[in-house]
């Protein structure tokens, strides 16, 4: 998997998530099944040129799972949202 794009399925956009990229400076994605935390890392730092400070995973009941991105505190969270129209 070198291309980024096979990595990153798509954004999460609940309630929960948007209080998330206000709050904590976080993005949640859902990935592959297979994607561990350095490569989604690396897939978020391609994409959207930004700085990853830090990367939670969890394999929700339905078999999905969900990345919680941190970005470093130079980078704004919302910025990058409202690029991918989820503000």
């Amino acid at each position: 998997m070198r291309d980024p794009n096979e990595i990153i399925i798509r954004p999460v956009v609940t309630e929960s998530s948007l209080e998330a990229v206000d709050a904590e400076n976080k993005l949640i994605f859902y990935v592959v099944r297979t994607a561990n935390k350095n490569t989604i890392k690396w897939a978020v730092e391609t994409l959207y040129e930004v700085v990853v400070e830090k990367v939670n995973t969890l394999i929700m009941p339905n078999g999905q799972k969900k990345a919680l991105v941190r970005l470093a505190p130079e980078y704004s969270a919302a910025e990058v949202a409202t690029n991918l129209g989820i503000f």
